[in-house]
């Protein structure tokens, strides 16, 4: 499935961090920055975490969310979030199908080896539901700030 800016936001609910759940539906009403990451604790996924995290407060400001989510199991992503002082909420998909409905999960080559995993992207999905920006084959650098930017663009819900 290949999702555009303006379509509905594909319902999920995964597992959290600090255990539960957490769902499309409960941002109901507020911005959410979604963004998926390859694997929790290398260099490039932890630094965009740790982009996030230092705007959640200035993204909270402009009714966005903030959800990360990864293929790691929810110990992984606990132990990744402790060690870097993430104040973001992370979820997992071990089973991998919100990824593929969200079209995240694909092929990928390094090293002439080529594998499925997780294209490191990020939507921004409006107060109701729909998607108002979609960013794929992130670069890490600036792009958190590129996302609270076009955050404050959107009206509240």
């Amino acid at each position: 499935m290949t999702l555009s800016e303006g379509d509905r936001a594909p319902a999920f609910s995964l597992p959290r961090d600090g255990g539960g759940k957490v769902s499309l539906a409960g941002f109901r009403g507020r911005k959410l920055a979604l963004f998926f990451y390859p694997k929790a604790d290398t260099t490039g996924c932890t630094r965009e975490a740790q982009d996030f995290s230092r705007l959640a407060a200035t993204f909270s400001r402009t009714g966005t969310d903030i959800l990360g989510v990864s293929a790691d199991p929810m110990p992984r992503q606990e132990a990744f979030k402790r060690k870097h002082t993430l104040n973001i909420a992370l979820a997992s998909d071990e089973t991998g199908e919100m990824l593929a409905v969200y079209g995240v999960w694909a092929e990928k080559s390094m090293y002439g080896r080529t594998f499925m995993g997780i294209v490191r992207t990020t939507l921004l999905v409006d107060a109701n539901g729909r998607i108002a920006r979609i960013w794929s084959r992130v670069k890490v650098p600036g792009h958190a700030e590129e996302v609270l930017a076009a955050a404050r663009g959107l009206k509240a819900g």
